[in-house]
């Protein structure tokens, strides 16, 4: 059934949210964030997504438990993606563009202090990093941002064409999307389990099974992960230890920190919430005591710890077994502390105890023995059992110590206005074909459906207007590389270029997305001359008609022409930004 054009293009802002559609910015997302789950779900109907079923690393995984299934999905998007992150790949833009852009439907005084790149600076975490510095972006003047698009699955693979790339890659609100997506096409994770969650920097994905699962860029961090003080667990907890969540996304909808409206279905979100907080929190154990000490390094010099070895008592310094920890299979928790002390050189010991040092084992005892108790006990006990340690040294300790085994997450507040949404009803036992049927046959009624086939570039089922107005406005790499050229040579430069598009059927690449992978179809090579013109010559007219394999460009008395696969009937008239499409 073909979809029903529910959209009212004459209204700039559903305008401006379907273009979104196609580039999907960081900021695109942040001030539409119905965008956010349609690309999982563009993900999920992807044939690239359902050909990784086939793969023989993914053999019989359905018959696998839960665990196996997310370790075996997170080391095959590490073995073919890499995060990338940089500022040429999608291009710059202005802050003075996006407010212009946005300023009519959006209270940018809100945006400053929400978002980083527009002011927002959240805990002391933004100042210490110098977030523009962090990003690169000292060297241009503060008006500058990047876009930052977000991938589609397709465009994630197609960075193994590009220059210095031997796998595909994406940044980190793409790999969250992608995660989500294989998490149900191939571990059969329900969506109804799966929550992406936005911060100011980053993006990441909370899955409901087991204890829970975050998945963090490429890896995956499991609840006993989160509190294993690695330099791996460090990053991931990085976003919700100092940033607020800006959006929850869900397949029932989205929660969004500014707007009072919700989506979401509110059980949903109440569970989420639950869950969350209940991944964050552990109790105190000696396990998580050395764990933290890892953690909060600054602390390691604090403690010394008794052993017998061989036969009598040796003393060592925390520190000098923590750095044993990074040639060794054991490590300095109690489970495996025996045989990390067994590899250590007879050397690092002292005879006597070191001056100034908390006994470990001591400290540990006063954990094991006192389960259950506040802080406030534990750390009282300790401090009357060190007097020779200074009391604030202590005190600051059991202060980060609370922080790290209890985290509570600056979510958006559960007090808002949910509105009911018809979604498509989608389950793991689904084909890829009844979950197109399903997506589009909702699509006259579902807001999420219809975004769906936008973001999917399905261009047989949409209205254009939305793609090229993207394609003509927001493509400024293929422009800026080709700066100074004529229309002629950057013709004869896309003729040279193999004619392959990096999305099959009838779907279409943006020019951008034709320049950095270096290939493309003849219509949407065409789509680049024309965004080239019109950025480079302010061109008073540009007509690009598609008649099955033939493309024709016609500007300024000259005809441009291009072998097209597509088998597309259709003719754009571009006369600055208005768009005329037959």
């Amino acid at each position: 059934m073909d979809s029903k054009f529910a959209a009212d293009f004459s209204d700039p802002k559903t305008l401006e949210k379907f273009s979104s559609a196609f580039t999907l910015s960081d900021m695109e997302i942040f001030i539409f964030p119905e965008l956010f789950y349609p690309l999982v779900l563009a993900n999920i109907i992807s044939p690239v997504m359902w050909e990784w079923r086939n793969d023989p690393w993914f053999s019989e995984i359905e018959k696998k438990s839960f665990t196996y299934k997310a370790n075996r999905i997170k080391q095959y998007i590490i073995q073919n993606f890499v995060f990338n992150l940089d500022l040429s790949t999608w291009g710059l833009t202005t802050k003075t563009a996006e407010i212009d852009r946005f300023k009519d439907f959006f209270d940018m005084k809100v945006l400053r202090q929400s978002n980083a790149l527009f002011g927002y600076e959240g805990d002391k975490y933004y100042f210490d990093i110098d977030i523009r510095k962090h990003f690169g972006l000292d060297k241009f003047n503060s008006d500058v941002i990047p876009y930052w698009k977000t991938e589609t699955i397709e465009a994630m693979c197609a960075f193994r064409y590009k220059e210095n790339f031997s796998t595909g890659g994406g940044e980190c609100v793409s790999l969250s999307a992608l995660y989500a997506a294989a998490m149900f096409v191939i571990g059969r994770i329900p969506l109804e389990k799966i929550f992406l969650i936005a911060t100011p920097l980053h993006s990441q994905n909370f899955i409901i099974e087991k204890d829970g699962l975050i998945t963090n860029n490429r890896r995956i961090v499991t609840k006993n992960m989160w509190f294993n003080g690695t330099s791996l667990s460090e990053k991931a907890r990085r976003a919700l230890e100092n940033e607020k969540v800006t959006i929850v996304s869900h397949i029932s909808g989205y929660i969004h920190t500014i707007y009072s409206d919700a989506t979401i279905d509110r059980k949903a979100y109440e569970y989420f919430s639950e869950k969350l907080h209940d991944f964050l929190l552990t109790d105190l154990t000696n396990h998580i005591f050395i764990n933290f000490l890892r953690f909060k390094s600054k602390y390691k010099s604090l403690f010394q710890f008794e052993c017998v070895c061989p036969g009598k008592k040796r003393y060592i310094l925390l520190e000098k077994m923590f750095e044993y920890e990074h040639n060794s299979k054991f490590n300095a928790s109690p489970e495996t502390r025996a045989q990390l002390i067994g590899e250590i050189e007879g050397d690092e010991f002292h005879m006597s105890p070191l001056p100034g040092k908390i006994m470990l084992n001591d400290a540990e005892e006063v954990i094991n023995g006192n389960p259950g108790k506040s802080l406030d006990v534990i750390e009282d006990l300790i401090i009357k059992a060190n007097s020779h340690i200074p009391e604030k040294s202590i005190h600051d300790m059991f202060i980060d110590l609370a922080a790290f085994i209890s985290i509570d997450p600056n979510i958006p507040d559960a007090s808002r206005n949910y509105i009911n949404t018809d979604v498509p009803h989608i389950t793991t036992d689904d084909s890829r074909d009844n979950i197109i049927h399903k997506i589009v046959n909702h699509s006259g009624r579902s807001e999420v459906s219809l975004l769906t086939i936008y973001v999917s570039r399905l261009m047989d089922r949409i209205d254009w207007l939305p793609f090229v107005k993207a394609a003509m406005e927001r493509n400024p790499v293929c422009f800026n590389e080709l700066a100074g050229r004529s229309a002629h040579e950057v013709f004869k430069l896309l003729a040279e270029m193999p004619n392959q598009s990096i999305y099959d059927d009838k779907r279409l690449a943006l020019p951008d997305e034709v320049w950095n992978f270096g290939r493309g179809d003849g219509i949407e090579k065409a789509f680049l001359l024309a965004d080239f013109i019109v950025q480079s010559e302010n061109s008073t007219g540009i007509l690009i008609a598609a008649e099955n394999k033939k493309v024709s460009l016609t500007y300024d008395n000259k005809e441009y022409i291009f072998e097209s696969e597509k088998k597309i009937k259709k003719t754009i008239a571009i006369r600055g930004k208005e768009y005329k499409i037959t």
